[in-house]
Order: C-alpha cells, then sequence, then structure tokens
C-alpha cells in the first residue's frame, strides 16, 4: 500500500515536471500542434511515457513491485509504441505505418494461451483500435488525457479485483503520470499528449484490459472491453461516418470529432472535456460492475446503445463549413449587390 502511494506519486510529480522541463525545447524543434490559433507543444508524451516506464521499472528493480514476463514485455512494447509515437510528432508518419508498428508490438503481449489463435488475432486488432481512437481523441485540451485517466482506473480495479498486481500497479503509476500532465493541459492548453502519449496510454490500457479479461466468455469480454473504451469507439465510428457521408477522405484531418461538435454546440473546451469525460466515467462504470458480476452483462447494452445515440445526435451538427469556391462565389456576389 505504501509503495503503491509513494509509486503513483513519484509518476505524477515527475510527469509534471517533465512536462514543464520538455515545453521550451519542443517550441524550438517545432514538435507542436495548432489548435484554435494556439500552437501548443507536444511534450506531454514523452513525460508520461517517461514517468510511466522508469518509476514502474524502478519498481521492479527495487523488489517492491516485481514485474512479471507479461507486464515486463507490456512495459517494452508500450516503450517502443511511444517511440514510434513521437517519430509521428516530430515528422509526418503515414498511418499504416503506425498502424502496423502498433499491430507488431501488440502480437507481443496478447496471451495466446488463455486467448487462442483465433482470439489473440481480435485482440491484437481491438488494442490498434483503442490506441488509434485515443490518438484521434488528443484533439482536444484536457480530452485525451482525463478519458485515459478514468480508463486506467477502470482497468485498474478490474486487475485488482483478480489480485493481478502486475497489471493494477501499472495502471495506478499510468493514472498518475496522466494526472501530472493534466495539470499543464487543462484549456488552455500549456503542452498537447502528441502521438506519442496517445497512442502509449491507448495502447498499454487496451492490453492490459486483454490480459485481464483472457480466459473469460469471449461475448461478454468484448462488452466489457467496449464499454472501457466507449468515448474513443464513439469518437471513430462518429469520425468514419461523418466523412464517409460527406465524400471526404478518411485520414484527412477535419473539425468532426466528438469535442469539436460539442462546441458548435455551445459548450467551451473544457466543457466538452467535462461532458466526454462523465460519458467516459459512465462507460468504466458499468464495465466494472460487470467484470465484477455485480450487474448482468446485459449492461454494456445500455452503454452500447447510449454511444449509438450520440453517434447519430451528432452527426446532425454540420461540421464542414463551405467550400472555398463556395465562399468566394458568395462573396463575389455580396460584392455585386453592395454596387
Amino acid at each position: 500500500m505504501l509503495y503503491g502511494i509513494a509509486a503513483a506519486t513519484a509518476a505524477l510529480l515527475l510527469a509534471a515536471l517533465l512536462t514543464a522541463l520538455l515545453r521550451a525545447p519542443a517550441r524550438r524543434l517545432g514538435i507542436v500542434d495548432r489548435r484554435r490559433q494556439r500552437a501548443v507543444p507536444l511534450c506531454g508524451g514523452i513525460a508520461v511515457a517517461l514517468a510511466t516506464c522508469l518509476v514502474a521499472a524502478a519498481g521492479g528493480w527495487t523488489g517492491f513491485a516485481p514485474l512479471d514476463g507479461g507486464m515486463r514485455a507490456l512495459l517494452v512494447a508500450g516503450a517502443a509504441v511511444a517511440v514510434l509515437g513521437l517519430v509521428a510528432d516530430v515528422r509526418r508518419v503515414k498511418a499504416r505505418l503506425l498502424v502496423g508498428g502498433t499491430a507488431l508490438a501488440a502480437v507481443w503481449v496478447v496471451p495466446y494461451a488463455e486467448l487462442g489463435l483465433g482470439g489473440g488475432a481480435l485482440a491484437v486488432g481491438w488494442i490498434v483500435f483503442v490506441a488509434v481512437g485515443f490518438k484521434a481523441l488528443d484533439h482536444a485540451d484536457a480530452l485525451a488525457g482525463t478519458v485515459a485517466v478514468v480508463t486506467a482506473f477502470g482497468v485498474g480495479a478490474m486487475a485488482a479485483a483478480e489480485m493481478m498486481d502486475g497489471p493494477a500497479a501499472l495502471l495506478s503509476v499510468l493514472a498518475a503520470a496522466l494526472t501530472g500532465f493534466l495539470m499543464h493541459n487543462r484549456p488552455p492548453a500549456r503542452a498537447g499528449l502528441g502521438s506519442c502519449g496517445a497512442l502509449f496510454a491507448g495502447f498499454v490500457l487496451a492490453s492490459a484490459a486483454v490480459i485481464t479479461r483472457a480466459g473469460r466468455e469471449p461475448a461478454s469480454s468484448a462488452g466489457v472491453l467496449f464499454a472501457l473504451t466507449a468515448v474513443a469507439c464513439a469518437d471513430v465510428a462518429l469520425v468514419l461516418l461523418s466523412r464517409r457521408l460527406a465524400g471526404r477522405p478518411l485520414l484527412r484531418s477535419g473539425p468532426d470529432h466528438l469535442a469539436h461538435r460539442l462546441r458548435r454546440l455551445g459548450l467551451t473546451s473544457g466543457g466538452a472535456a467535462v461532458v466526454l469525460g462523465v460519458g467516459s466515467c459512465s462507460g468504466v462504470l458499468v464495465a466494472v460492475l460487470a467484470h465484477l458480476g455485480w450487474i448482468a452483462g446485459s449492461g454494456v447494452y445500455w452503454v452500447a446503445g447510449g454511444a449509438l445515440v450520440v453517434v447519430l445526435g451528432l452527426l446532425r451538427v454540420r461540421p464542414y463549413g463551405p467550400r472555398r469556391a463556395e465562399n468566394t462565389q458568395v462573396r463575389a456576389q455580396l460584392r455585386v449587390r453592395n454596387g
């Protein structure tokens, strides 16, 4: 207990300190993201990944929280995914390389003994989907970090209930590191998570959830895993549907994510993060209760139904403005009318 408190405190302070120290170098190197006419340095992901890996490794090295083979593999694979994300932050990387690299890391950590070959392949796909989903969530201040913290607490609670000390300790450290980062990420953000941190957090969370649910009935596990990451899933579904219906390229970025549409409805950036954080908390709570057997497994259907309603409702919010040619034509017509 005392070690857990000390480790979480160390991860929180280390992540907060590293984020502050890395802001200036990230700006000088041009590792920034443009958000509403602001340049946000993408240094938070490096801080979160370093703090999580260093504190977890220190626990294993000192013997206070020994890491078994599965957790060591997860930590190494997560670090590799973070490096891949950092490369994407520094220079443009094709999406298929990000997906392929994350999939290779996931192949290394999936427990095939409990899942079998087919189940393991599905688990690899799920881990990649969630990692990419968290990367997509990093489009608004405090959003990806908040959802990741909530999810980490949920998966950690499930691991603790199964007496899986390794995943529980790792997730508590990750949650603390993300909390330290959020000190700099609240609106208006002074630092961003970036692909490095978003892919790292999504990968570790999804992998730990798969390990925790390994050996359980596949259908119920799928429902619990979905409820844990309902916000990320809804965001990906909303973006893909919106771009498909609008005839836009699926990989072209645009203001069509959950938080973008909530802001169009009048919410502030912080308000959108709070609403989506509450939604994530609701899904995670249902997942934990279903995992513990305190509610029927069908409870996850309510999460799926709620996510579907949100996606269909926000599809009615138009995220794309008129095209440039249309804008030019409108301005020309106004000039003619005004003489």
